[in-house]
């Protein structure tokens, strides 16, 4: 079952991004990062009245305060790599995630990851560095070589890196409490602590945002996001996280799609070898369990 939620997330974060990355052509974009979460929590707020209130201890609020800044810095960093960089360059780097998942989970958690799961979790990984297979003919390292040229890539890998301690202080949360208890809390804080952040960057705008209805194309993006994180929590609650993340990861064979076809994006087909590397590591780690 947690592949199952965990494909219903990689669809709904790569739609939510696609549709965000539409939004921030002509807005602010910490103010479409504050009105997605915000346009989220209807329907979590909804999910909320059907679930019991868990028995809450130290430990929840502790690994709920140590992630809850690290998820703002991640929220600052995702939505400035959605705006200057294309989504095919930039989503496939949130693939490294699982890779320092299989030794920081099993440090912060203590899970371990079956051979056959970790060479999976590789070839996400080998996945994403052949997603810029059209550089490869300037020298193999060449890849690597071009991402401090791409601001967004940059960004992209620091928040691939600060996922890989979010997720797992999220795993040790549910734990502590439950999945739809954690996200619907987690989201409503995170919206609360961001929106001084959001409407002091965004002031200059602010007038024009709201003049001009902006926020409305923040709504389907909102309710893509919350989505997904309710089905990113149920499938974190059944499994290990490396393997869930690197599921949820396919979101990036997706997020090429969605250039593709809204942006226009170029070197789509190239990319392809990539996505395919990614499928065959997909395999490998759902028959891994």
């Amino acid at each position: 079952m947690w592949v199952v939620f965990a494909l219903i997330s990689a669809f709904t974060l790569a739609t939510s991004d696609a549709l965000t990355k539409k939004a921030l052509k002509d807005s602010n974009e910490y103010l479409v990062a504050w009105f997605r979460f915000f346009f989220s929590l209807p329907l979590l707020l909804i999910l909320w009245i059907f679930i019991p209130t868990p028995k809450l201890d130290a430990e929840f609020y502790r690994v709920f305060a140590i992630a809850l800044p690290l998820e703002i810095v991640t929220i600052i960093l995702y939505i400035k790599a959605l705006r200057v960089s294309p989504l095919s360059l930039t989503l496939p780097f949130l693939a490294i995630t699982p890779v320092f998942l299989i030794f920081i989970s099993y440090l912060l958690v203590g899970e371990r990851v079956s051979f056959m799961g970790g060479i999976g979790i590789f070839l996400i990984a080998a996945g994403s560095y052949t997603l810029n297979i059209d550089k490869i003919r300037e020298g193999i390292f060449e890849p690597f070589k071009s991402i401090p040229k791409e601001k967004g890539s940059v960004f992209m890998i620091g928040v691939a890196l600060i996922y890989c301690f979010t997720a797992s202080l999220g795993k040790i949360a549910i734990e502590h409490s439950s999945p739809l208890y954690f996200v619907i809390t987690y989201y409503i804080a995170l919206t609360i602590c961001f929106a001084p952040i959001a409407f002091w960057m965004g002031r200059k705008e602010l007038g024009v945002f709201f003049r001009d209805k902006q926020f409305r194309k923040l709504v389907l993006p909102g309710v893509f996001f919350a989505v997904m994180a309710a089905a990113h929590m149920l499938a974190m609650s059944l499994t290990k996280v490396a393997y869930m993340i690197s599921v949820k990861r396919l979101s990036l064979i997706i997020g090429i799609m969605y250039g593709y076809f809204l942006f226009r994006e170029e070197n789509i087909k190239e990319r392809f070898l990539g996505a395919a590397l990614m499928l065959i590591g997909f395999v490998l780690v759902v028959t891994a369990l």
